[in-house]
């Protein structure tokens, strides 16, 4: 077996304590009390990251073959515009609570960043027709 390089170990070492940590969170799992809006945020989690993982091995392979990898870029933008679209849903549901504390600052940071989202998306849409 050949050794790693060292600038790889600690990537190595973090996505094998994940993987220790995800093994104990399957235990917590089975338990009664959970409560469902975590859940689905732990599960859409685990899911941006299996899918970039995914994407990751495709880029690596694809680099090592010296195979094209734009599909793969697409496949990431989609996935990124997929999990944009469900947060900004969770979103719309907090601002519409009045039992929840906002941050004015971090409120219009959010507005200025959606203008230009919206502005940058208008222009796209007319382009792909």
């Amino acid at each position: 077996m050949t050794p790693e390089p060292t600038d790889r170990l600690p990537v190595r070492s973090r996505l094998e304590k994940a993987i220790s940590e995800l093994q104990g969170l399957q235990e917590l799992l089975h338990s009664d009390e959970l409560d469902p809006q975590i859940l689905a945020d732990f599960r859409d989690a685990l899911n941006r990251v299996r899918n970039t993982a995914w994407a990751a091995q495709q880029y690596a392979n694809r680099k090592a073959s010296d195979a094209d990898s734009t599909d793969i870029f697409s496949f990431l933008a989609r996935e990124r515009i997929r999990a944009t679209y469900h947060l900004c849903r969770a979103v719309n549901e907090d601002l519409k609570q009045t039992d929840i504390q906002f941050q004015r600052g971090s409120l219009i940071e959010l507005g200025e960043i959606t203008k230009a989202l919206r502005q940058q998306l208008n222009s796209v849409i007319n382009k792909l027709g």
